[in-house]
Formats: structure tokens, sequence, C-alpha cells
């Protein structure tokens, strides 16, 4: 019986490139699956739909209306996967609803399987979070995300024991380049013809990690 995935690429810290992961994951999904539903859900950040307005809705959980409509749209096993980009100012109350309506057990008995994407940085903040998501969620699929944008050398030991999901850093005239609304990973790929040029390779390796990550997990799964 086939799954759906449901990504939630989070942190409770702000500038870590959690909508650049978002984004990229997004086009991914598109270029593999043909189709994907994603979920912006910031306040104050860059947001997830001024990048991809064409498959990105914004999502609410400010009041039971919103928090209830969003729900419903990811507990569904349809075979269309859903990525979330989670703004800092609402990781708390986000998790918070999932663990007190029991949203990861319901959905593993639904078919869907949550996986969240944690990008720390080095603040004492990020790792309190990273315990609390491990102690309330224990048998979720919770992966550290290493972007060396913002972590210069080996992960906090907090972090050591689980497998990270790494992010090169870029130059920096490379960063205002994918930075842009109007750029896309996956057109790139298309029509850049020097695959040796270093965003070319650096769009490429995050793509097959995104697609080793999926593999990991289903293989997970059936274990």
């Amino acid at each position: 019986m086939r799954r759906t995935p449901v990504y939630i690429v989070c942190s409770p810290r702000p500038a870590v490139g959690k909508t650049l992961i978002a984004r990229a994951l997004t086009e991914f999904l598109v270029l593999q699956r043909g189709a994907v539903i994603a979920f912006d859900i910031n306040l104050r950040e860059p947001s997830l739909l001024n990048y991809l307005p064409g498959v990105t809705e914004t999502a609410l959980i400010s009041d039971t209306f919103g928090q209830m409509a969003l729900m419903d749209r990811l507990i569904v096993n349809d075979g269309v996967p859903k990525v979330i980009d989670l703004g800092f100012h609402a990781f708390d109350d986000f998790f918070k609803l999932i663990a007190e309506i029991g949203f990861m057990k319901e959905a593993d008995r639904r078919g869907v399987d949550p996986i969240v994407l944690f990008i720390p940085d080095r603040d004492r903040a990020s790792i309190m979070a990273w315990a609390m998501l491990r102690e309330t969620f224990p048998n979720a699929a919770i992966v550290p995300v290493e972007n060396e944008h913002v972590l210069w050398g080996p992960l906090p030991r907090e972090f050591a024991r689980v497998r990270p999901f790494k992010v090169a850093a870029l130059p920096a005239f490379l960063k205002s380049i994918i930075g842009r609304l109007t750029f896309s990973f996956s057109h790139y790929l298309r029509t850049n013809k020097d695959q040796s040029s270093e965003l070319h390779q650096w769009v490429r390796t995050n793509y097959t990690r995104f697609r080793e990550l999926e593999l990991n997990l289903i293989l997970h799964k059936l274990g």
C-alpha cells in the first residue's frame, strides 16, 4: 500500500536556511512525483509562498478553524507529498498541537509518514527544541539538517547520534542568485549545460540526498 510523506521543515531559530531547504525539497518532489502540496506557516520570515506560489498555500494555526483545516489536509493518504515550511514563531505552537491531537500515531495508522527536517544553529534554543522533539515524538522520523551556512565544523554533540542531512555552503554570489524569487532549482538543472559548475553540483547533490533520505525512511519502515 502506498504511503504519503509529510515533510515538516522547521527550526526554533530564524535565519538558518529553512525556507531555502523547503524550496529545494518542494521542487525535488515536483520533479520526482509530478505533484506536491506545500504549506507556508510563516509570520515575518522569507516565505515559501513568494518563491513557489503555484504549489504553496498559506496555513494558519492561530485558531481552531485554521488548525483543523491544515490537519485535515495532512492526514490524507492521497499519494501527494506535502511540505510544511514552519516559521520559528509557530514552532512551539505547531508541535504542541500535533502532540495534543495525537497526529503522529494517527498519521501512521492512515498510511501517512511525517518526516521532521530540523535545522539547528549553535544556540541553546536549538538544543532544547531538539530534545523536546525527541522526547515528545520518540518514534518519529526526526532528521537534523547540517547547514554549513549556519554550522561550521561538526554538529553539536546533542545531534551526533542521528545521521544528519548535510547541505553544503555556497559562495555569497551564488547565494544571491538562488535567493531570487524567479530562480528555480529544477529549471537550472535542466538548462545549465556546465554540469561541473559549483551550483549545478550543489543542486544535484541535494536532490540525490533527498532521494536517499526517502529510500532510507522506506527501508526503516519496512524493517
